[in-house]
């Protein structure tokens, strides 16, 4: 099962256990967060990307720790000119743990209900 999530203008893929680096994010290590929103849902080969059924599903990580990430140097140059300047940039990251991925209570009773209906219609062929 996996889910794509998207926090801090990005799209990210996770599994439960995935440790994923994202843009700070407030919490303390050891809190536990929900991501939202989802964009799209697989169970073992179920897709979900409605918008009704991603309304109800979450998922939970938990924060392990806060960082920086590597040091990026910019260097900007105009020739002729004598114009040089170099700036850097470290971004400050969150370290997250997936802990799992819920679907809802919605979208298990829809499947269940699909199987009945079908198991209604295997009945009627059978009969008729």
């Amino acid at each position: 099962m996996y889910a794509v999530i998207r926090t801090g203008g990005k799209q990210y893929k996770v599994k439960v256990g995935d440790l994923i680096d994202v843009e700070k994010l407030g919490g303390d290590d050891g809190a536990s967060l929900e991501l939202e929103p989802l964009l799209v849902v697989d169970d073992d080969g179920n897709v979900t990307s409605a918008a009704d059924d991603l309304a109800k599903a979450k998922v939970t990580a938990s924060v392990v720790d806060q960082r920086r990430g590597r040091k990026i140097r910019v260097f900007t140059y105009k020739n002729k000119t004598r114009q040089r300047r170099t700036l850097g940039h470290r971004q400050s990251l969150t370290r997250l743990k997936v802990d799992t991925i819920d679907l809802g209570t919605r979208r298990r009773a829809a499947r269940s209900g699909a199987k009945a209906r079908q198991e209604q219609k295997d009945k009627q062929e059978q009969e008729g």
